[in-house]
């Protein structure tokens, strides 16, 4: 069955929306929809998983820790954030959603990598079998 990432988004204004579209063979695929949120001042994703975001629709400005400006990301931009890089959403487009599609896999590794973005090569996805 063919779905439209685009069509029937949630109303993500009242909170973010995180729907999982795959979950198998360690990774996991999800579509986030934001409306005008932010992680909360002070706070910051530390995740023990590689993360591959694209922003679909929208806008969102993101902080790597230890950045003082966040990364403005549009439609087509896309990070590579390895496991325990430390960052936040600094804002998402007041005036109307912003799409988010998230790659997650692995776990955290024994050292840890710097935050760089994209400037750092992902390690491998485990291999997918289709059907």
């Amino acid at each position: 069955m063919i779905v439209n990432i685009l069509t029937g988004l949630p109303d993500a204004r009242a909170s973010e929306i995180f729907e999982t579209l795959v979950d198998q063979g360690g990774v996991r695929i999800e579509r986030i929809v934001s409306h005008g949120q932010a992680t909360p001042e002070g706070e910051w994703y530390d995740q023990e998983w590689d993360e591959w975001v694209l922003v679909i629709a929208g806008r969102a400005g993101l902080i790597l820790e230890g950045e003082t400006e966040p990364l403005e990301l549009g439609a087509g931009d896309h990070l590579h954030l390895p496991a325990r890089c430390r960052h936040r959403v600094a804002w998402t487009a007041p005036d109307g959603p912003t799409v988010w599609l998230a790659v997650q896999w692995g776990e955290a590794p024994h050292k840890e990598e710097p935050c760089l973005g994209s400037k750092i090569p992902p390690r491998p996805l485990p291999e997918l079998k289709m059907r």
